[in-house]
């Protein structure tokens, strides 16, 4: 019997990978007749140095990320996918994606973009992506290709749906 994924999860952190995975994602959701529920996470902890801390701050990143959300959203329905939603979460994006959104969601198939970071930042940091496909309660794809599968670093991210070589 053939795998049928009926509620996929995309991290979207604003990178050219993370798009291509909606891309993607947006696709296997309209193949299986399933749900794509987008997550964009807020790390906190980015703003724990900042001695002047203010949350209009908070309000601030949380309205840009609406509003990407809600284009991606329009992107999903005008390519057919009406069973689509998103969340907004505040706190570690690591264990948020592999896990506890995937558990509260009965999340089947996590699709994720190669890495959103530079090389500094995965050295500091580690690589969300690397935790994800370590430690999810669930499936992963790791989208690495454009939708035509060619290697995705040699393009760059334009707006929603467009690439420029």
């Amino acid at each position: 019997m053939l795998q049928q994924y009926k509620h996929i999860l995309v991290a979207i952190d604003g990178s050219y990978e993370a798009e291509l995975a909606f891309r993607k994602a947006v696709e296997v959701a309209l193949r299986n007749n399933g749900q794509l529920h987008l997550i964009h996470v807020i790390d906190t902890r980015a703003f724990q140095n900042i001695s002047s801390f203010d949350s209009t701050m908070v309000e601030q990143v949380t309205e840009t990320a609406k509003k990407t959300m809600d284009e991606y959203i329009v992107t999903a329905n005008e390519l057919g996918l009406k069973d689509v939603d998103y969340s907004i979460e505040y706190g570690a994006p690591k264990s948020l994606i592999a896990r506890e959104v995937p558990e509260k969601k009965n999340i089947d198939l996590i699709m994720i973009g190669a890495t959103g970071l530079n090389a500094v930042e995965r050295l500091l940091i580690g690589s969300v992506t690397e935790y994800v496909t370590r430690t999810a309660v669930c499936d992963v794809l790791v989208v690495r290709t454009d939708l035509d599968n060619k290697h995705a670093l040699n393009k760059k991210r334009s707006s929603i749906g467009h690439e420029e070589a």
